[in-house]
């Protein structure tokens, strides 16, 4: 692995958590709540990029998974702050996975691997209706289209990525949960977001890929 590819990956990941603050702050109210640990988002973004980085190597994808981790970042600080994952924010995660992933296939001459993405992507989202139309779900349809857009980079990685994109998030949220129980930092019926974890599972199961 090129130590300047991971070095370049980190700053730009440095930059993008530095900027997301002040991204998020067009969807929400609540300009105190994204403007906290806003050099703790610094570390976050420079950590992902650097990770996705070490994963693929000079791969014609990079790109398509640095844009959707870009558009993940502000998506984790606008849940946190408010609870909301934005319909425009999801939505250009979605279409710049897609237009990557597409250049990214031409360029490798394997557009069949592009299709896999495009399965993966609807049965991540057929999934997450399922669990959203439980009795008692509290995951939102905002988590169900966050969870279609992040099928597509972990389907292009293969079914086993996307079958631990697709649990990573729930034993994360799982132990994230018990401990804020456990701290008395939340209540039984607190409502918490969904999409943080969403991001950080789909990140490690590329990493495991």
């Amino acid at each position: 692995m090129s130590v300047g590819l991971l070095t370049v990956a980190a700053l730009c990941g440095g930059l993008v958590g530095a900027a997301a603050p002040t991204f998020a702050n067009r969807f929400t109210t609540d300009r105190s709540a994204t403007g906290r640990w806003t050099v703790g988002w610094v570390v976050v973004g420079a950590l992902v990029f650097a990770g996705l980085a070490a994963a693929l190597g000079p791969d014609p994808a990079l790109p398509a998974y640095l844009l959707v981790a870009a558009f993940g970042v502000v998506l984790a600080v606008v849940d946190l702050a408010c609870l909301r994952l934005p319909d425009p924010l999801v939505g250009a995660a979605a279409l710049g996975g897609v237009a990557g992933l597409g250049v990214a296939a031409l360029a490798a001459g394997t557009p069949g691997r592009l299709a896999v993405a495009v399965a993966g992507a609807a049965l991540s989202f057929s999934g997450y209706v399922l669990l959203a139309l439980l009795p008692g779900a509290r995951l939102g349809f905002g988590d169900v289209k966050l969870a279609a857009a992040l099928g597509l980079p972990l389907g292009w990685q293969g079914w086993p990525t996307l079958g631990y994109g697709l649990l990573l998030p729930h034993l994360l949220n799982g132990v994230l949960v018990l401990a804020l129980l456990a701290a008395r930092r939340v209540r039984r019926d607190t409502a918490l977001p969904f999409g943080p974890a969403l991001l950080a599972g789909a990140w490690l199961a590329v990493l495991l890929a």
